[in-house]
Formats: C-alpha cells, sequence, structure tokens
C-alpha cells in the first residue's frame, strides 16, 4: 500500500486527495492554476542541520510565510546551521518524495514533523501528497495527530519584503 495513503488511513482523520498536473506541483503555481491561497496552503520542506549526524526534520509553514530555517530551526535541531534539504537528499531522507510533493504523512518513523502554530489556525489547509500529482486537503487537526508532530510556535516569520 502506498505510505502515505496508509498513514493517513491509520491515523483515522478527515482527508481529501486531490489530484494536480505534476508540472503546477510547486505552491505558486498550484495555488495559481487550482484557486487555493498560500494563506490555506502548508509547505511541507525537509530541513537538515549541518553537521556530522545530519538531524533532519519536516518542517509545515504557510506559504505566505518563511521558514525560519536560521533560527528557531537550526536551535531546534540543534546544530550551528541547517538549511533546506536539496532534491537528492529530499528523496533519500523522506522515502522518496520529490521536492514539490513532500508530505508529513508517510514519512519515515525517525522524521519529527514541525508544524507553525499559524497553520492550526486554518479551517482547512492543503499539504504535498508524497507526489507531484496530488495533494493533501485537511483540517490542521489532521497534521497535528501525526505521531511524531509537534506545533512549534515561530516556526515561521513574514516573507521578506521586496526592495
Amino acid at each position: 500500500m502506498d505510505p502515505v495513503i496508509e498513514s493517513l488511513e491509520l491515523l483515522g482523520s478527515e482527508y481529501e486527495i486531490v489530484a494536480c498536473d505534476p508540472d503546477l506541483a510547486d505552491t505558486a503555481k498550484f495555488c495559481e492554476a487550482y484557486g487555493y491561497s498560500p494563506d490555506e496552503s502548508a509547505n511541507a520542506i525537509l530541513v537538515v542541520g549541518k553537521s556530522a549526524e545530519r538531524p533532519v526534520a519536516c518542517c509545515l509553514v504557510l506559504a505566505s510565510t518563511r521558514l525560519d530555517v536560521n533560527g528557531t530551526v537550526r536551535r531546534r535541531l540543534g546544530t550551528r546551521k541547517a538549511s533546506f534539504a536539496g532534491a537528492e537528499e529530499t528523496v533519500e531522507r523522506s522515502g522518496g518524495m520529490q521536492i514539490g510533493g513532500v508530505t508529513p504523512f508517510g514519512l519515515p518513523d525517525d522524521v519529527p514533523v514541525w508544524i507553525d502554530a499559524a497553520v492550526m489556525s486554518c479551517e482547512r489547509v492543503i499539504v504535498g501528497g508524497g507526489g507531484r500529482d496530488r495533494k493533501i486537503l485537511c483540517p490542521p487537526s489532521t497534521l497535528a495527530s501525526l505521531p511524531t508532530a509537534e506545533v512549534v510556535d515561530q516556526l515561521a516569520r513574514p516573507p521578506a519584503l521586496d526592495s
């Protein structure tokens, strides 16, 4: 069985699979093409600590915000530096998910899921579906019910203003 669907079924929570064109999987294109607001779309981003152990976490932040990689995330990982996992490392550490399709559902058991507190204020949120051809629409409580999930204050910041 598909590990993403299996994870969702085990949770017994509400969710809906939303099909999408793989070429439109990146958040901005997806929101524009399918009519979702960035304020109800959450990016699932694998972040790694730059140390010998390479600690990893899946961070969920609203698409209208920016992940605080060099502040909150770095401190929580316990490393001096942190960065987004590259495409190859994302596939390897997520159990086969590509950037644009990463989801907190079906991740390996050793990957913590950190959810920005702002995500929890949404009525529903759309996240990656494990592949670039689908998304998952669910209430934030479904995300928070994951065994490795933790809601984190100030995981994200407002977007930088273009100058």
